[in-house]
């Protein structure tokens, strides 16, 4: 136990049988469960966890997926493995050693001493994810970083992507685990759910950790078009569930105008430019109603934006 709350850790490991072991060598004597959850590894994975059940005695738990459903699916598997068995906080670290486990207090400070439901590392502010994080990471997680701040309406969270995580029961018991996005997109996709409830998050500094051996999934130019077009999807949702259906709040209406706004400007666009293509001429008109409209919907959309950063400053 941990200032006498249960802790459980989530292990998502998928091929992971060169490092999981050191995670679990690692491993704070303070965590009350490691959950491991396999999730349809192909390689000896299972092997290498299976030889820590002597060492490790009850506190090692052990899921196991037949096929394999995303670091996202193997997550929510282990949060209701910690929800059903009413565990006060439960953090995540991935079976690719690249998390500090001398860092894990810093998580759970957050969640059992300031109330935070949702504590998220942020390998950021350290400074040095500059030199140490590949280039095309670093600027693919600031992208996906800045497209989650405007979905989940988390302003104050950076590093969406870090996977270094404490969430409190009361967040689990909430949350409908069925429905998280089962591939890499899940913590943006957490991020949002927690708004919709108003939950509290934070990020906590954490070390950027590299050149362990790790593999990564993450591919900046594959994934950012992806991600960026299920955070759309999830970001009207968020605006649906949070602030029609639960309470109504008029940044809908201002979200709704810049959406119509952008749509006849980009109508505007289409149409000056095909008048110029084929007569060679720019007509006055069109262009003033295209700049007109193209000012007019940011401003709404930077309105909206304002509101909803507003509505959620407290949420820290």
């Amino acid at each position: 136990m941990y200032k006498g709350n249960t802790v459980s850790v989530v292990v998502p490991a998928y091929n992971e049988e060169k490092l999981v072991g050191r995670v679990l060598e690692t491993m704070p004597e303070y965590v009350d469960r490691i959950v491991v959850v396999n999730d349809g590894s192909t390689d000896r994975t299972l092997e290498v966890v299976s030889r820590f059940e002597g060492r490790l005695g009850d506190r090692l738990v052990i899921l196991s997926h037949e096929r394999n459903y995303g670091v996202g699916g193997a997550i929510a598997s282990g949060y209701k493995w910690a929800r059903d068995q009413e565990m006060a906080v439960t953090a995540v670290m991935a079976g690719d050693a690249q998390m500090e486990p001398r860092e894990l207090p810093s998580l759970l400070d957050a969640v059992i001493d300031e109330g935070v439901d949702y504590a998220k590392g942020n390998r950021l502010l350290t400074g040095e994810a500059w030199t140490l994080m590949p280039r095309r990471r670093y600027l693919g997680n600031a992208a996906a970083s800045f497209l989650t701040k405007i979905a989940s309406g988390y302003w104050h969270i950076a590093d969406s992507q870090c996977g270094y995580t404490a969430v409190s029961l009361h967040a689990l018991q909430l949350l409908d685990l069925d429905r998280i996005y089962k591939r890499y997109g899940m913590p943006n996709h957490l991020l949002v759910m927690l708004n919709v409830f108003d939950l509290r998050a934070r990020d906590v500094v954490v070390s950027p950790i590299y050149n362990v051996g790790e593999r990564s999934g993450f591919e900046p130019i594959l994934m950012i078009p992806k991600l960026g077009w299920l955070l759309f999807r999830w970001f009207l949702w968020r605006l649906k569930e949070k602030y029609v259906i639960r309470d109504f709040h008029p940044l809908v209406l201002f979200y709704l105008l810049a959406g119509g706004l952008i749509l006849a400007t980009g109508g505007l666009a289409v149409r000056l430019f095909y008048y110029w293509a084929m007569t060679g001429r720019i007509y006055p008109m069109n262009a003033l109603a295209m700049m007109f409209t193209g000012i007019a919907g940011l401003q709404s959309a930077f309105f909206a934006m304002w509101f909803d950063m507003e509505r959620n400053k407290d949420l820290k």
